[in-house]
């Protein structure tokens, strides 16, 4: 290979549909400040998502990014002309019925299709000696058409592709199946990106640790066993080791090529940026059984909480910006304590979003409130304690409801899913999650989220634990590829043979409960209010409590039970509160709780109990 000078050495970095309108890439923005930074090397980055977003308006594109499936349909039926039929049906399936009277399948895959190659004709490839494209959720099939088209375009330029749909098997059954691809990063990017930049330039014969080459790669596609998930292929020989990132030692991302197309491509309208931050990679828990959001990291690594508290003062002042967005999978908990306690101090209304675990922890939560958090998602996933249990996610139901009491209380949205059609979920479980269902309806309801078999995940690891037969193609998947794929191709997600028919049917009650607390939600009068809250008279407690098809009910609470209810603001074990009030008979104390656990004002669980209704002051 030829050595290329250094200093005309050019890399260009995309980002497609469907991320986030209105949220620049923080993996192009963190890889064009780290090779820049440690080389001369120029990095330009691209975000064709804006230009999708301009063309079919913001309010379209919105719909169609959140429900991931139709975006990836559209370009599905690009690339796969044969499979336009069903990437139509499962697009029509996901997106509502007033985006689909207004926007009709065919037509928006013309414009998609015309846009996309005026797109590659006003940029000049010949002057890049590498492009990559970073594949989060809902970006593998825009990223392969596109690939495609600058592949026939400039046949010579190499092409990688890289991020968290690129992991392992996954990644290396994607260099086997797709031609346009040349390189995969599987892994960690910053060092991997940069090194391979080195061998492309002439400055390292071999390739590092997690690059994938097609040249090296010569192995015949390997199908999906139908018993056990298929046996990672023999890494290639690297001579080059890639250690894990000191992430304090990483620099700001670049976020200005992201707010130079947004001025372009729509000068007129008011745009407030939601800037993505990284506290951490990777989740100090990381034991849940049916997680694979953390196959791509090495370990769990974060920064510290005051180097935090720079990096965001840093990024607000130059893109003049109070809103974030934090990308991890869980917050460190110590570190986290201390950067909202120091942002609290601070004169600056930032507005922070983040992934937490569930914490009962009233002052921790008033202190990250009071520091902006004002949006959380919480891994609540259940509301059974055993079904918990099986997904390892280190939590009870008291956690979980306290957690949605307590975000209620500091005004913290929280956002999480509720994991249905779960394999090996017994009656029990469903009965006890029906029954937990009732308890929660005063606060924000849960999304239903099926369950699907993730690459890389404990349960994918270890099927038979969970009474999974065999692993088969996802039936999402099996409309936007044709057969060959799913024959040759290890797919990030996949369904399985075992319960799954007898699960649907099990959770069909649970569907509708949830469905039946998002009407209640929607339709209440007075959303400012809580559903369920407390006024308290100093001697007396006045509870008011809404409830689905029915009058509001209001409760008063005088002295000694006034008192009771307000000592279990958090989970607090009843032997505890019972040694607060000695002069209580414990029959006496047993009954009230009972009663007030049979009314849905209290919750309670192994010995303690939990007041669930929250401080209303006006």
């Amino acid at each position: 290979m030829s050595e290329l000078p250094k200093k005309n050495f050019k890399v260009a970095l995309c980002s497609m549909p469907w991320a986030i309108f209105n949220r620049p890439s923080i993996q192009l923005a963190t890889l064009k400040s780290y090779l820049e930074g440690k080389s001369d090397y120029r990095v330009d980055t691209f975000h064709p998502y804006l230009d999708i977003a301009a063309l079919l308006g913001v309010d379209i594109y919105a719909e169609i990014a959140l429900s991931g499936w139709a975006g990836e349909a559209l370009f599905s039926a690009l690339l796969y002309p044969q499979k336009a039929k069903d990437a139509a049906r499962l697009f029509n399936e996901n997106i509502s019925t007033t985006t689909g009277n207004k926007t009709k399948f065919s037509s928006l895959t013309t414009q998609i299709e015309k846009l996309c190659y005026s797109w590659i004709n006003s940029i000049d490839f010949t002057s890049y000696n590498l492009i990559g494209f970073s594949i989060c959720f809902s970006q593998l099939l825009p990223s392969l058409y596109m690939a495609k088209l600058i592949k026939q375009k400039q046949p010579a330029l190499p092409v990688v592709f890289g991020g968290s749909s690129c992991c392992g098997e996954v990644g290396q059954s994607l260099l086997r199946e797709y031609q346009q691809l040349d390189f995969i990063v599987d892994g960690e990017g910053e060092e991997r990106l940069l090194t391979l930049c080195r061998h492309l330039n002439g400055k390292s014969t071999e390739l590092a640790d997690g690059i994938l080459s097609r040249k090296k790669l010569n192995r015949p596609a390997t199908p999906i066993t139908p018993i056990t998930p298929p046996a990672p292929p023999a890494p290639l020989a690297p001579i080059i080791s890639i250690t894990p990132l000191d992430l304090t030692a990483l620099p700001l991302p670049d976020y200005s090529p992201y707010f130079n197309e947004i001025k372009k491509l729509f000068p007129t309208r008011p745009f407030i940026p939601l800037l993505p931050i990284e506290f951490s990679r990777g989740c100090w828990w990381n034991k849940c059984t049916f997680c694979n959001l953390n196959i791509q990291w090495p370990n769990y690594r974060f920064k510290s909480g005051d180097k935090m508290v720079a990096e965001v003062r840093a990024l607000s002042k130059q893109y003049e910006s109070l809103h974030f967005t934090f990308t991890d999978n869980a917050l460190p908990p110590r570190e986290a304590d201390h950067f909202f306690s120091e942002i609290s101090k601070k004169n600056i209304d930032f507005d922070f979003f983040a992934e937490i675990r569930g914490t009962s922890d009233l002052k921790r939560l008033q202190q990250y409130r009071r520091g902006g958090l004002t949006t959380i998602q919480v891994g609540i996933e259940a509301l059974s304690t055993s079904l918990l249990d099986k997904m390892d996610k280190g939590s009870s139901t008291m956690d979980n409801i306290a957690m949605m009491k307590l975000c209620a209380q500091e005004r913290i949205k929280l956002e999480g899913n509720l994991i249905v059609d779960f394999p090996t979920t017994t009656m029990d479980e469903i009965n006890e999650t029906i029954n937990n269902l009732a308890y929660v309806l005063p606060y924000n309801p849960l999304e239903p989220a099926s369950f699907f078999l993730g690459y890389g995940s404990p349960i994918y690891n270890k099927p038979k634990q969970f009474s999974i037969q065999a692993i088969l193609p996802h039936t999402k998947t099996k409309l936007l590829f044709p057969k060959h794929c799913h024959e040759s191709m290890t797919m990030l997600i996949s369904s399985y043979r075992g319960d799954k028919m007898v699960q649907q049917k099990l959770w069909q009650p649970v569907r509708k409960m949830i469905a039946d607390w998002h009407t209640f939600h929607k339709n209440r009068k007075n959303p400012n209010i809580a559903a369920l809250s407390y006024r308290d008279g100093e001697n007396f407690l006045i509870i008011r409590q809404e409830r689905t098809n029915s009058s509001t009910l209001h409760h008063r609470l005088r002295g000694i039970s006034r008192k009771v209810y307000l000592a279990a603001p958090v989970p607090t074990p009843i032997k505890d509160i019972g040694k607060m009030f000695p002069t209580i008979k414990a029959g006496t104390l047993t009954a009230f709780i009972d009663d007030m656990c049979c009314k849905r004002l209290m919750f309670q669980e192994n010995g303690k109990t939990i007041s669930l209704a929250v401080h209303q002051s006006q």
